[in-house]
């Protein structure tokens, strides 16, 4: 049995991630920062008859709770074999890159980024234990550079200068994470899940979250032939889904 872990899973596109990969027989455990809210999403998966699911209490922004985590989860198991750093927050809107506070910047940067890298660092043992470690950063097709400055794509109108920033600097650190482990058996990629109908931006989204959690899910279980250090997004490029920087 291979067992993940996902952050911010109690709901939305964590939510339905966890659930495609019990069906595929993994051990999940459901990161949830508020615990009630994880043992009700667990709960609800059980009544699916998915049973090898478990929440776990973490706060991705606060060391203590990522600690008290890693050492829950390394009770139970001495390995991990997927992670996926799904838990993120908006900072609202609208940000302006002139008005934005430096307090909402940091507020930002502490889960999206901070909070990635608080949790790989203390879980990257675990990982080291498994025969195929996979790490997916959920990413999004609004952190491209490229994108952002092409006034012919769709969204290229849809600024925002604390929320966007956060996962460009997520997408810059996961590079530095594969490049570190790219002798090794580790797959490390960020995955888009699209623009997916959510509370994340009040359900404006056209894509669902069976879309996204099957996005998330392909690279969080590719095979050791599968890349690494790569940017995907199946709905800005259906065809080899790579997104440029």
């Amino acid at each position: 049995m291979k067992f993940a872990f996902i952050t911010g899973a109690n709901k939305s596109i964590g939510f339905e991630t966890a659930r495609q990969l019990l069906q595929k027989g993994y051990y999940v455990y459901l990161g949830s920062r508020n615990l009630e809210n994880g043992i009700e999403a667990a709960s609800n998966l059980k009544a699916e008859g998915l049973n090898k699911v478990e929440a776990v209490q973490i706060d991705v922004g606060d060391e203590a709770s990522v600690k008290a985590a890693r050492a829950g989860i390394g009770k139970k198991t001495n390995v991990l074999d997927v992670l996926i750093n799904n838990a993120g927050i908006s900072g609202g809107l609208p940000q302006s890159a002139l008005d934005t506070s430096i307090e909402k910047f940091k507020e930002v940067f502490e889960t999206n980024l901070y909070g990635v890298v608080r949790v790989t660092q203390a879980f990257i043992d675990l990982l080291r234990n498994s025969s195929e470690p996979r790490i997916v950063n959920v990413s999004s097709s609004m952190a491209s550079l490229t994108l952002h400055n092409d006034p012919n794509w769709k969204y290229y109108t849809t600024k925002g200068a604390v929320y966007l920033p956060s996962k460009t600097a997520l997408n810059m650190y996961t590079v530095n994470l594969a490049y570190e482990l790219r002798n090794t058996a580790f797959k490390v990629n960020m995955v888009d899940p699209g623009f997916i109908k959510t509370d994340f931006n009040n359900h404006r989204g056209t894509g669902t979250v069976e879309e996204a959690g099957r996005r998330i899910v392909k690279y969080a279980t590719i095979g050791n032939d599968g890349p690494t250090g790569k940017f995907f997004s199946e709905e800005y490029n259906p065809v080899t889904e790579e997104i440029p920087w």
